[in-house]
C-alpha cells in the first residue's frame, strides 16, 4: 500500500476531474419554456379564445418529456386592465399603464422574464381569415430573427401534419400592419408579446391557430386541441435538442 503522502498525491488529478465536471454541470442551466395561451375571452357566443388556447397549452405542458415549463396567463388575475380581452398590437391593451394598473399583457411578458424564459411561444386564434389555416409570427429585427423563423416554421409545419389546417408560413410581426404598438428599434408596428425590448427570452413565436369563425367546430374539439398542443411540444423537443438547449 502507498504511504499517505504519496496516495494524496496520486489522488489530485482525479479530485481535480470530479470537481471540474461537477462545476460544469452546475452551470449548464435548464432550458426554460414558457408558454402564453390567448387571455381573450370577447371572441363570440358560447366561443372563448382563452380557453381553446389554453387546452392546446395544457397538452403541450403534460406532453413528455417535460422541460423546465411555465404558463403564464392574465384571466382571473386581479387588479390588471384587459387582463381577458386585448389585441396584442395595440397601445392602450399592452404597455399603457391605466389608472395604475398594468396590462393582462404586461402581467404575462413581466412573469415570463421573472421565469428567465429561453424559449416564449404564444398561442391565439386568428379572426376574420376565411382560412382554416395556421400562421407563424415572429419579430422583426433582433438578433435571433433567423432562430425565430427557423423554430415558427417547425410548430406550423407540426401543426399542419397533425390536422388538416393548411400551414400559411411564417410572417413577421409588422406584417398585419394594425394598430398603434411599435417597436422602439425598427419603429414598425409590432406584437407587443414578442418584441425583444420587452420579452427577454432569446426564441419568441407567436402562433395563430385556425379561424374563429372558418375553423369554429375544429376548435371546440378538444382532441383536434390535444394533437396540436402535442405536435408543438414534439416539435420543440426536437428543436432545442439540436440547438444543443
Amino acid at each position: 500500500m502507498l504511504p499517505f503522502s504519496k496516495l494524496k498525491f496520486h489522488l489530485l488529478p482525479l479530485l481535480s476531474i470530479v470537481l471540474c465536471s461537477q462545476m460544469v454541470l452546475a452551470q449548464k442551466k435548464s432550458t426554460v419554456v414558457v408558454w402564453q395561451p390567448s387571455h381573450q375571452t370577447d371572441t363570440g357566443v358560447d366561443f372563448s379564445e382563452a380557453q381553446t388556447c389554453n387546452t392546446m397549452v395544457e397538452a403541450a405542458m403534460k406532453k413528455s418529456p417535460m422541460k423546465k415549463e411555465y404558463k403564464v396567463w392574465s384571466l382571473y388575475e386581479e387588479n390588471l386592465h384587459h387582463a381577458n380581452v386585448g389585441s396584442n398590437t395595440k397601445l392602450e391593451h399592452t404597455s399603457d399603464v391605466i389608472e395604475g394598473k398594468i396590462s393582462g399583457y404586461a402581467y404575462e411578458i413581466n412573469k415570463s422574464n421573472e421565469l428567465k424564459a429561453d424559449v416564449f411561444i404564444s398561442f391565439h386564434n386568428n379572426g376574420g381569415t376565411k382560412q382554416h389555416a395556421i400562421w407563424g409570427f415572429i419579430h422583426e429585427g433582433d438578433e435571433y430573427e433567423k432562430d425565430n423563423r427557423e423554430l415558427a416554421a417547425r410548430l406550423t409545419a407540426a401543426i399542419a401534419s397533425a390536422t388538416d389546417l393548411t400551414n400559411k408560413g411564417v410572417f413577421g410581426d409588422s406584417w398585419p400592419d394594425r394598430n398603434d404598438y411599435r417597436c422602439k428599434e425598427t419603429g414598425k408596428r409590432a406584437f407587443y408579446s414578442l418584441d425583444e425590448q420587452v420579452n427577454k427570452a432569446k426564441y419568441r413565436v407567436l402562433l395563430e391557430i385556425g379561424d374563429i369563425g372558418q375553423s369554429r367546430d375544429f376548435l371546440l374539439n378538444k382532441k383536434n386541441l390535444t394533437k396540436i398542443g402535442e405536435a408543438v411540444k414534439e416539435a420543440l423537443l426536437i428543436w432545442l435538442k439540436e440547438k444543443g438547449l
